[in-house]
């Protein structure tokens, strides 16, 4: 299967041991390629530093490949819909498209309301697994 993006809102509670991470790692595990933008490394270094939980943040990082975010990509997520996507999601937004059209990832993985109304305006599949 191709791969999935991964947003903070879904590692993060990977990293912190929420009761719906051992249902988020099964839906991971369907997956041959993690995918994420670069930006997924600064926000979740500075959760796992914040919450005591760095060495889990950083060995999650390891299993992720990371896309780098060049003047171009911020340049459209500047300007990506819908308007309601906050700025740092546009980004992951922006980076999760370009992917999807590359046929790298076939879902994103987030339980960002903003994020995912993004994605499927892009018509791009959406999971969002609960216990």
């Amino acid at each position: 299967m191709a791969g999935s993006y991964l947003d903070t809102s879904a590692l993060g509670r990977v990293v912190l041991g929420e009761a719906d991470a051992p249902v988020i790692r099964a839906t991971l595990a369907r997956f041959d390629l993690w995918c994420a933008s670069e930006l997924l490394v600064v926000e979740l270094r500075r959760l796992g530093r914040r919450e005591g939980v760095s060495d889990a943040a950083e060995q999650l990082l390891g299993l992720v490949t990371l896309t780098p975010v060049p003047r171009t990509m911020l340049e459209q997520a500047s300007l990506i819909d819908p308007i309601e996507v906050r700025s740092l999601d546009a980004i992951h937004l922006a980076t999760a498209r370009d992917l999807h059209a590359t046929h790298e990832i076939a879902a994103v993985l987030t339980y960002d309301r903003q994020l995912q109304a993004g994605c499927r305006h892009h018509g791009i599949a959406v999971q969002a697994p609960a216990v």
